[in-house]
């Protein structure tokens, strides 16, 4: 994989990244949310840096454990979307956005994690 805003993957994890940022700022600032706004700062921002890991990858067992990290964190990041959301300190529609941005990453995730285990 080659490290470019041409890979899908780390295009899209880095702009989720920054989205993320974004709505960090806008809950701490706005609503004064910092328990649950961190924990999204800190699983959403990961799941990039996580893929920039697998990029430089030392085996092919490291690239999917790196990979799988990254789905882990896109989990957690759908997760704590949900609570924001369902908690109304998100509006709903800027939570459904996150929301469908995050379901993306984590379908391109595991479609890699499944690639990279068939393909010898």
């Amino acid at each position: 994989m080659k490290e470019t805003a041409s890979n899908p993957i780390v295009f899209k994890s880095k702009l989720f990244a920054l989205k993320i940022i974004k709505t960090y700022k806008e809950l701490t600032d706005t609503h004064k949310e910092y328990v649950l706004s961190k924990q999204l700062l800190r699983s959403g921002t990961s799941i990039g840096a996580n893929v920039r890991e697998a990029i430089r990858a030392q085996s092919r067992p490291d690239f999917i454990s790196k990979m799988s990290i990254a789905l882990k964190e896109a989990s957690e990041s759908e997760y704590w979307i949900e609570l924001l959301t369902e908690s109304d300190y998100l509006e709903e529609n800027v939570g459904k956005r996150l929301m469908l941005d995050c379901q993306e990453l984590i379908s391109i995730l595991t479609k890699i994690i499944k690639t990279a285990k068939t393909v010898r």
